[in-house]
């Protein structure tokens, strides 16, 4: 291996320009791929196209028309008629009409005070439907008795009125979410033109996935060079030499150019996690630069041959950087083994990108430092030799090491206790995320989350799914059975005729079909015949309309009121509720009659009613057509998966409790659902990435030590650093979310590497002194003082993402800096520590 890489120095240090250009082709190509870039932020990703939670979620869109909907919310708490008055009414109005005319919009679905109907009693009997707001009030008695017609519409109330009168919303439903945050910028600019006093806002999740997705690309654009701009500054810091430090910048960019460019260039979408991938590759691939210049600083004197010493300094740091690169790459390639697709994507190409900067910084950095002028490297000289910057960090080495040497046995105490107590922590970790929670609180579409879930039901949604399984049988076999012969071709072009439409129409037209059949010139056995099956034929066709029960109607009844007195659920819309506001209306129009009808017939009737509204296609967005599929429309205050998952209990507990209707199934949709699949589908995934990278680690830890000891003592920083930051999660009571999931990866990827390097020189010194005190006052010279450095370089290179908007960012940026800062002192106290306590084993 060793013979390798000297051969491969020595060809870059005789032929730099072809390494050089080499590069900039692969920067060249690679980087031109990137304006291609394509931006996802839809949490539906996070769940594989094919798993079934997502497949049944848009069946279940399709099925019932659901659509993904922005919701604009009007709120005036300084006017006691609150929105219900002629001014802002009148706003609600045309601002609705220039929704409608916004392409996009899915107008027939569109719901606001002025495209719904109020639904009353035109007499005993008859039902009217009339435009709730056909126009803008002038009055504002017109306006109250607008807010009367809604506080009798369950439907309506606390989804389209807040129940005081305060608030007003508007659903926008939309063609495609990706569009949302443009949808959502033109009903902004509409509200702007508003000369009224009340407050407008805009929230919903598809526009905050959106919104998220336009200032993400936003983000990327400016982390990335921060980075490089911080990190430029501390190597500038450690090194006082311009021209030495461009070349590991060179090394990072081209490792972040041409890692993104093979991403977009492979055509996968930039999400959350692979936008991240500049900024966690820019540090991490400054690493190994920073170990060569530290030692070719260190190393080379006056007067020595150049390219000696560079081959002399690769060749001597080729295993511990080949290693580490393996091992930070194993870290994230692990997150493959997550059920998440774009937390495959991201550890795939972390993973790739650590392995590509290991391959450019051991081609270029020779290259590179082989055309350095005499100039420059007396300056070096100059510099590390002087009482600047890196004597400054060599004197905190030294520190470190003497209080580790001085305090062993306080120390390794001292760890075992917090070890202890942050294996407690890590059991109070609370699972939970939610794409609104991406944003700061003082973001609009933050406020506008809070403002309008305070003032409504919820503008989060869930659905309960529930299905038949009492299925119609083909007509075909309905026809086969005692027919007479003579009846063979007649039955034959029913199956013909019949056979392209859906199976309820199917029984429908044969009804009618059989009807005139009877009134031919037929004999008695045929009519006996046809009369069996016109009595089958109804009766089948009665079963499977299964959703006109009013028994199943009366148990989705009960399930609601279940779920609003839990207080979990804000509100619950169903086809029961449809019923009931319509019964009322056919019989007496007061409050006692806003109940379920007794009979499957009584409950067609009103059905039938309501399908003369100004809006009859309302009715498939809460049961399908065959009436074998309803849906329960559950309107969420919070889209925190914690809270879904509390509902998805109740509802278990209420089916417990009072078991399903014979032949009835429950599944659920939603976003809110799918929230908590693929947030159950990300912890245990990672749970097994994390076990697995560990396993694969600790091997390669004993292979490339050649020694059990060394192994083990190789992941006792990680350890320690992992079960501390979760730990630490759980005791303040951080959200464990995505950005906090994969941070585990990093963690082992990145504090094993700091701890071959501590090993592997401890003994090749230990093997030239022969002595354990002389080598721990070496090894705290120049290569604690290289740890201290990249160190410094990771953590620092991450902060410019606690300047970010976003909190994943903000979260990513602060763990990050964190967790480089805790592993280095923990390489740099706890091994020094145990291994002079454990020196008999250790040493021996």
């Amino acid at each position: 291996m060793k013979n390798i890489a000297k051969n491969l120095v020595h060809f870059c240090t005789q032929k730099p320009k072809t390494v050089y250009a080499i590069l900039a082709v692969l920067a060249l190509i690679f980087t031109a791929q990137i304006p291609r870039i394509k931006i996802d932020t839809d949490p539906e990703n996070m769940l594989d196209a094919e798993h079934p939670a997502r497949v049944f979620h848009n069946e279940v869109k399709t099925r019932f028309a659901m659509h993904d909907a922005i919701v604009v919310g009007v709120v005036d708490s300084s006017n006691e008629n609150g929105v219900f008055t002629p001014n802002t009414l009148t706003d609600i109005y045309d601002i609705t009409e220039s929704i409608l005319s916004i392409d996009g919009v899915i107008s027939a679905d569109l719901m606001s005070i002025s495209t719904v109907d109020n639904i009353t009693q035109s007499e005993p009997g008859t039902i009217r439907f009339e435009w709730m707001m056909d126009k803008a009030p002038s009055t504002l008695e017109e306006s109250t008795q607008i807010r009367e017609y809604l506080a009798r519409l369950p439907l309506l109330q606390d989804t389209l009125a807040s129940e005081n009168g305060k608030a007003a919303a508007i659903y926008v439903p939309i063609k495609d979410k990706n569009e949302s945050y443009n949808i959502a910028e033109k009903i902004r600019a509409d509200i702007d033109k508003l000369d009224g006093g009340a407050n407008w806002y805009i929230t919903g999740l598809p526009v905050a996935e959106d919104q998220f997705g336009f200032e993400m690309f936003i983000q990327m654009g400016i982390s990335a060079p921060l980075a490089g701009v911080t990190i430029f500054i501390l190597l500038f810091f450690f090194f006082r030499n311009v021209p030495l430090i461009i070349a590991p910048m060179v090394v990072a960019m081209a490792t972040v150019m041409i890692t993104m460019g093979a991403l977009i260039g492979m055509g996968y979408t930039v999400h959350i996690m692979s936008s991240m991938i500049a900024i966690f590759l820019m540090p991490i691939a400054v690493v190994d630069s920073v170990h060569i210049l530290s030692e070719f600083s260190d190393r080379h004197k006056p007067g020595a041959d150049l390219n000696e010493t560079i081959e002399e300094v690769v060749g001597h740091l080729f295993t511990p950087m080949l290693y580490t690169s393996v091992t930070s790459s194993v870290g994230f390639y692990s997150l493959m083994l997550t059920p998440i697709p774009p937390v495959q994507i991201f550890g795939a190409f972390v993973g790739t990108g650590i392995l590509l900067a290991f391959i450019i910084t051991i081609t270029f950095m020779p290259s590179y430092l082989s055309r350095m002028n005499s100039a420059s490297l007396e300056k070096l000289q100059l510099v590390m030799h002087s009482q600047q910057g890196g004597s400054r960090i060599a004197s905190l080495a030294k520190l470190l090491g003497s209080i580790a040497l001085k305090f062993k046995s306080s120390l390794v105490i001292g760890f075992a206790i917090v070890f202890a107590i942050s294996v407690w922590g890590v059991t109070q970790i609370q699972i939970n995320d939610n794409p609104v929670r991406w944003f700061k609180e003082s973001h609009e579409i933050r406020v506008a989350d809070k403002v309008l879930n305070e003032n409504f039901a919820g503008t989060y949604d869930a659905y309960v799914v529930l299905k038949s399984t009492h299925a119609l049988v083909p007509v075909q076999e309905l026809l086969t059975s005692n027919k007479p012969e003579s009846l063979n071709d007649w039955a034959a072009k029913q199956v013909n005729e019949l056979s392209e439409q859906p199976l309820s129409e199917q029984y429908q037209q044969l009804l009618i079909n059989i009807d005139d059949k009877m009134f031919s010139d037929i004999t008695d056995l045929e009519s006996e015949y046809l009369n069996d099956l016109l009595v089958t034929a109804e009766s089948a066709l009665s079963q499977s309309k299964a959703f006109q029960s009013p028994e199943l109607l009366s148990y989705i009844e009960t399930l609601q009121t279940y779920l609003k007195d839990s207080g979990l659920v804000g509100k619950s819309n169903s086809l029961s509720d449809v019923v009931k506001v319509v019964n009322r209306e056919l019989r007496s129009g007061d409050e006692k009659d806003y109940t379920l009808p007794n009979s499957p017939q009584a409950v067609a009737q009103t059905l039938l009613q309501y399908q003369s509204s100004h809006r009859p296609d309302d009715l498939w967005h809460f049961v399908t057509p065959d009436y074998q599929q309803t849906l329960i429309w559950l309107q969420l205050t919070s889209g925190d998966n914690q809270d879904m998952s509390k509902v998805i209990a109740l509802v278990d507990e209420f089916v417990g409790q009072q078991a399903l209707p014979p032949g009835i199934e429950l599944d659920w949709a939603g976003k809110a659902y799918l929230n908590v699949v693929w947030q159950d589908n990300m912890v245990a995934g990672m749970l097994d990435s994390l076990i697995s990278a560990f396993v694969i680690v600790f091997i390669m830890m004993v292979l490339l030590f050649r020694s059990f000891v060394f192994g083990a003592l190789a992941m006792l920083p990680l350890t320690i650093t992992i079960t501390f930051i979760y730990g630490l999660i759980g005791i303040i009571g951080k959200n464990y979310d995505m950005p906090i999931a994969v941070l585990s990866a990093l963690t082992l990827g990145l504090s094993v590497d700091f701890a071959i390097h501590f090993l592997e020189r401890a003994r090749e010194l230990y093997m030239q002194t022969q002595d354990v005190k002389e080598t721990f006052a070496l090894m705290f010279d120049e290569p604690a003082t290289a740890i201290t450095r990249n160190a410094l370089v990771i953590a620092f290179g991450f902060t410019p993402l606690l300047f970010a908007p976003l909190v994943p960012y903000i979260t990513v940026g602060i763990f990050l800096a964190s967790i480089m800062a805790i592993s280095a002192l923990v390489t740099l106290l706890i091994l020094p520590a145990v291994m002079s306590m454990a020196k008999r084993i250790v040493f021996r």
